[in-house]
């Protein structure tokens, strides 16, 4: 038997809450400071709200504290670390390798380490860490080799923003503007729009994103990535809104839930209790750059969303004709052919379309009437302009009104027993009440009766069929199902009970199992031992190490570093190697003389705002870098 966790994003600790009601094993949140991503902290009063709800469901809590750190941030850290614990987080997600030799909570290797080979990942197991979060670009047969080599849980991103660079090892924020991705601080460099061209100057693209990358989407590869051996399905997204992160938790957590059920013998998911009803999730709803599987199965592809950067939404039609209609208000009315004739368009739509000299424009539709829009609009969209949505007011007020409900299952044993001394009284005139033992999926066991001694029922039929209507029904957060009704030891005699005695009765099983904490499960060990694999090369560390505090280098040195380089702010310098990425710009454009035959183009440089940044082929290792202002 194998534990599945899905790992879900939260901005702050509602939209935690909402992870967990729509199934979310797991949530990862910031705290008030250390963060990647410094627009996403939150209180620890906030945190430890947020844990005392995931310990109704066994669920997890993770503190993200992944930036790297200075010599004088040490304490605050370890402060926060004390405090994570006493709000009742679980374990702590981290970068920095001076935090490797604390024992206050369990530590998970952030993928800001760039876990991406066997001698990798062995080498942060060896420093203690219980899990290591993997990089993004890497194919199945990466993870397979990275499970042969450790034996500790292994987590992967699913699900949301890519970045190009390998994580933790872009400096192409802090080398433009000062602010450090590895400090929480990126300016989404990727996203910017640049000019490519060629050591003679030529220009071969302008003004696209040509670093940009799609989204991640392996919702229909979590069982292929839980037989390599991945435990935790990451899903990116700590500063998306709580409706992001409802659509794409609900819609994962079904899919693990179908894998659960095809194979109960071998999957189990981490927490208990599922989601149930509620609204269908539609990912193409939800924030996107289009989708990709990435490098998963060790095969290149259309990874790149250079021509617009940002989320358009889903192409619902073309643009037929426009018109300004006349009013106090200045209204365009636009028409358009829709993809398909199952297209309803609502009132509050919102709307994207690119830009003819680059760029997207957007508007709300005021009043939407079959494949008519009347809105006001800065940019008018011209004839055979394909409009996309980016939000559907339905599928909004459907996620708000119709929200899943996260019950944890109970079975209950019911049997009926004399009330008191009632030794020679006959069957038909014992006073009786009525006993409940509960037993929740968890494994929780408690007892109930009902208060009143009640006189035997006059029909035992009618009474056996509204214990049991009452009894299996939902209190709290447990949906309650009668397993066993026992009228034992006398003769079939049932107790006379009214609903709302029953009721009582149940709601009394639910207080109880309040009481006690919802266990949480282990994680199970892997199938097959851990090789013995050496760490990786320790001779000179670089930058790229991103060392910033005389702890981390005194580790490094510890595990035989000749040379430990401290800045990792020398990016700064010229020339130096400011990204690298399994993306390769080359083969997105049919550039590739490896596999596709074209000549040799090396080198290349991107334009931007002055700046000129040099693009390298390393073909051995199919590898593409983007080195500093020359």
């Amino acid at each position: 038997m194998r534990d599945l966790e899905l790992l879900a994003p939260a901005r702050n600790a509602d939209i935690g809450i909402a992870a967990i009601d729509c199934g979310a094993d797991a949530v990862y949140i910031a705290g008030p400071a250390f963060g990647a991503r410094q627009a996403a902290g939150n209180t620890m009063d906030d945190i430890a709200r947020l844990c005392t709800y995931a310990r109704c469901f066994g669920a997890r809590i993770f503190l993200t504290l992944n930036t790297i750190l200075y010599d004088r941030e040490l304490p605050e850290a370890e402060r926060l670390l004390r405090a994570a614990k006493d709000a009742g987080v679980d374990a702590v997600i981290v970068q920095d390798l001076a935090l490797a030799g604390t024992d206050i909570l369990p530590l998970h290797a952030s993928t800001q380490c760039a876990i991406r080979t066997p001698e990798e990942a062995a080498f942060h197991e060896r420093l203690g860490f219980r899990r290591l979060v993997l990089e993004r670009q890497i194919s199945l047969e990466d993870v397979r080799r990275i499970r042969a080599a450790v034996g500790c849980e292994l987590e992967f991103f699913v699900h949301g923003a890519l970045c190009a660079s390998y994580s933790g090892q872009c400096y192409l924020s802090e080398q433009i503007a000062g602010r450090s991705a590895n400090r929480g601080a990126c300016i989404q460099a990727c996203r910017a729009l640049y000019d490519l061209v060629d050591a003679q100057g030529r220009v071969l693209e302008r003004s696209k994103a040509l670093l940009s990358l799609k989204d991640l989407n392996l919702i229909s590869r979590l069982d292929d990535l839980a037989r390599a051996g991945v435990v935790s399905f990451k899903i990116e997204g700590r500063l998306k809104n709580i409706s992001y992160v409802r659509n794409t938790v609900r819609a994962y957590s079904l899919a693990l839930d179908r894998m659960v059920d095809a194979a109960p013998q071998t999957w189990r998911r981490t927490s208990f209790g599922r989601s149930e009803g509620g609204f269908t999730p539609q990912l193409e709803k939800t924030f996107n750059r289009g989708y990709t599987q990435l490098f998963l199965d060790g095969k290149r592809g259309p990874w790149a969303a250079m021509e617009i950067p940002k989320s358009m939404g889903e192409e619902i039609g073309t643009v037929t004709g426009t018109r300004t209609l006349s009013g106090p208000a200045a209204q365009t009315e636009i028409t358009l052919r829709l993809r398909s004739p199952q297209t309803t368009l609502r009132n509050g739509d919102g709307f994207s379309f690119a830009l003819p000299g680059g760029g997207v424009a957007g508007f709300r539709g005021d009043v939407c009437t079959g494949q008519t829009i009347r809105c006001q609009c800065t940019d008018v969209p011209s004839a055979g302009t394909r409009l996309f949505r980016n939000y559907s007011a339905a599928f909004e007020r459907e996620m708000e009104s119709d929200l899943p409900r996260r019950l944890i299952p109970v079975q209950v044993e019911v049997a009926t027993q004399p009330a008191g001394d009632s030794a020679g009284i006959p069957d038909e005139e014992q006073r009786l009440i009525l006993s409940a033992v509960a037993r929740s999926a968890d494994g929780r066991e408690v007892r109930a009766v009902t208060p009143d001694a009640a006189s035997p029922a006059a029909n035992t039929e009618r009474m056996e069929a509204m214990i049991r209507s009452q009894v299996s029904k939902t209190a709290g957060i447990y949906t309650f199902h009668l397993e066993k009704l026992d009228a034992a030891p006398t003769a079939g005699v049932l107790p006379y009970l009214r609903a709302a005695e029953l009721n009582a009765l149940r709601r009394a099983l639910a207080e109880e199992l309040d009481r006690i904490p919802c266990r949480k499960l282990p994680f199970s060990t892997p199938d097959t031992a851990p090789a013995q694999t050496a760490g990786p090369q320790q001779a000179a560390v670089t930058y790229k190490a991103n060392v910033a505090n005389r702890k981390a280098e005194a580790l490094r040195r510890t595990l035989g570093a000749v040379s430990v380089d401290p800045a990792y702010e020398l990016a700064h310098q010229e020339k130096a190697e400011l990204m690298r990425m399994k993306y390769c710009l080359r083969y997105e454009l049919g550039l590739c003389p490896v596999h596709q035959g074209a000549r040799e183009t090396d080198p290349l440089f991107l334009l931007n705002n002055g700046r000129r940044y040099a693009l390298r082929f390393d073909c051995a290792k199919c590898e593409m870098t983007v080195s500093g202002t020359i």
